[in-house]
């Protein structure tokens, strides 16, 4: 695995610190090697940061994917602000996906968003035409959550795009019944994975990397493998 840094330009002009993880490997199939998983941190605004991706970002380049991670607006060196919805930042995930397709010769793409990064990564899904398939580690359903980040459930529930829900049993932000009742509403293919007695920020930690690398890959070779 390599790492390069990079800064991207979004659309209005905020400059994003960004790391690009590449595998040192050939892949070992064609379907993976004009592909890459653009990873989403957590809540800038509670520290969130592109560092809390790299464990996920350096399992999948160890595994023979492409991953890139990137601060969001104002964290980090990243230039801007954040906003306090993620709204703002869904600019940010749409311009880190076209400079994949645009500099890396990648044509597909799997988001995968982390806590608040999920809903702002959900999004960003059916504004990128390259982008195959979304990943969600511990959506923030609940309803206090919801205050923030309610204006981004419609644009994933609606996609009809391929999307995966990572949950912990004990999450503190979304009940598993907050979850299956909001996923009664999803179009398209629509899968789930529930962790058994894992908290939110528990899950987010390192311990559970090479956990959800697993879950990632399998969920995004079934989409590019033809025979899978």
């Amino acid at each position: 695995m390599s790492r390069e840094n990079c800064t991207i330009e979004t659309s209005d002009g905020v400059h994003l610190d960004a790391r690009v993880y590449k595998p040192t490997t050939t892949a070992t199939s064609s379907w993976e090697s004009n592909c890459a998983i653009v990873t989403v941190h957590p809540y800038s605004i509670l520290g969130g940061c592109q560092g809390l991706m790299r464990g996920i970002a350096r399992g999948l380049a160890d595994r023979g994917f492409l991953a890139l991670t990137f601060d969001m607006r104002g964290v980090g060196r990243s230039t801007g602000r954040p906003s306090l919805t993620g709204s703002s930042e869904v600019r940010d995930i749409v311009s880190v996906c076209k400079f994949a397709s645009q500099n890396l010769s990648v044509n597909r793409i799997l988001l995968v968003g982390s806590s608040a990064g999920a809903p702002i990564a959900g999004s960003a899904v059916d504004q990128v035409e390259e982008v195959i398939g979304y990943v969600s580690l511990g959506y923030p359903f609940g309803r206090l959550a919801s205050i923030l980040f309610g204006g981004h459930h419609k644009a994933i529930l609606q996609s009809p795009k391929p999307k995966l829900f990572v949950m912990g049993t004990r999450d503190g932000f979304t009940s598993i019944k907050q979850l299956e009742n909001k996923l009664k509403s999803a179009a398209g293919r629509v899968e789930t994975h529930l962790i058994e007695g894992v908290g939110h920020f528990q899950m987010e930690g390192p311990a559970y990397d090479a956990q959800m690398v697993n879950l990632i890959i399998g969920f995004i070779s079934s989409l590019l493998d033809p025979g899978s």
